[in-house]
């Protein structure tokens, strides 16, 4: 089983991800909170060369933050 792969929109701040759109909030330089509908549901932080998500209850997977997270600092190093 594979996941599907995330698109980063800079413009919007959003990362879409198996049909639904995340909102990405900036915390610092590298720390971004992930919104879904509004509701803050992980954080992504990108350290030490790669990106890591951390869930806030069980709305969304590490795996998917995680994804979610490399596509976003993917796209803004573009």
């Amino acid at each position: 089983m594979s996941t599907p792969t995330p698109s980063a929109d800079i413009e919007k701040k959003s990362v879409s991800l198996d049909g639904r759109v995340y909102q990405i909030q900036a915390l610092a330089d590298d720390q971004f909170t992930v919104l879904l509908a509004g509701v803050p549901v992980g954080r992504i932080v990108y350290t030490f060369g790669a990106a890591n998500g951390v869930p806030e209850g069980d709305a969304i997977s590490e795996d998917d933050l995680t994804a979610i997270g490399e596509a976003w600092f993917a796209a803004l190093d573009a």
